[in-house]
């Protein structure tokens, strides 16, 4: 039985002593999208830190037409949030690619990430921050990441909790209804998480916690995912140089 109060109070404890140990003093800067898991990741930051020091970063792609939830956020949590448009930031990038060379549009859709991450990690350096990581265990078991986008971070309050897990944290938290039912989408391509994915993530969550799924073509796609992905939460590969 998964214990919400304790887990959240857990990982509240666990955000003090991260900051005790590799930033005493340093502030919390959370890139907030309105989705469930950058508003519970700064909720907790808040609640560890005190709301003083938790920078929300809000960072639309030109128009973003669900950006109301992440200014939800920042005013419900009474936290300092500066706003940052990468859209003329993705767009000269590839305006100077090579004009003989073909951008994938799967290239084209991870952009974004890595440029916000970019944009999060200037601000962090400047504010004397850390950049907390907002991604779950449900979205790195299937490498639904981007690497060096959003998948890398200094500290990682929720990559060890199920979509399920990290709702039921939301709630603990007493944060609105709104934000943390809200429809998960990637922000990149226009779909949701599940529509891109194949499967709900109760479903994958199930089968991460048990091992039980209805469905052996399910199974064997979320394997697949598991499988090919798992680089992205490894450590770069090193040449071992040995000393004759």
């Amino acid at each position: 039985m998964f214990d919400a109060k304790k887990i959240k109070d857990e990982i509240v404890l666990w955000i003090r002593e991260f900051f005790e140990k590799n930033g005493k003093g340093c502030n919390a800067v959370v890139g907030v999208s309105g989705g469930k898991d950058s508003s519970i990741v700064a909720a907790l930051c808040v609640e560890a830190l005190g709301k003083d020091r938790v920078i929300g970063i809000l960072m639309p792609q030109g128009v973003q037409n669900d950006i109301d939830k992440a200014y939800e956020l920042v005013n419900h949590l009474g936290i300092k949030h500066y706003v940052v448009n990468i859209k003329d930031s993705v767009d000269s990038l590839l305006n100077a690619m090579p004009e003989n060379l073909e951008i994938s549009v799967q290239s084209k859709t991870n952009l974004p990430a890595r440029i916000r991450m970019s944009a999060l990690y200037c601000i962090s350096q400047s504010l004397n921050g850390r950049v907390a990581n907002t991604c779950n265990l449900s979205e790195d078991w299937v490498g639904y990441s981007t690497r060096y986008g959003d998948s890398v971070g200094d500290f990682s309050p929720l990559s060890r909790l199920t979509v399920q897990e990290v709702k039921l944290i939301g709630y603990e938290l007493n944060l609105p209804v709104d934000l943390i039912e809200k429809l998960p989408v990637d922000g990149l391509s226009g779909k949701s998480d599940e529509d891109n994915l194949g499967f709900s993530y109760a479903v994958l969550d199930r089968y991460i916690r048990t091992g039980e799924i209805d469905d052996l073509e399910l199974k064997a796609k979320i394997d697949r995912l598991h499988e090919i992905n798992k680089f992205k939460l490894e450590l770069m590969p090193c040449y071992e140089y040995k000393q004759i």
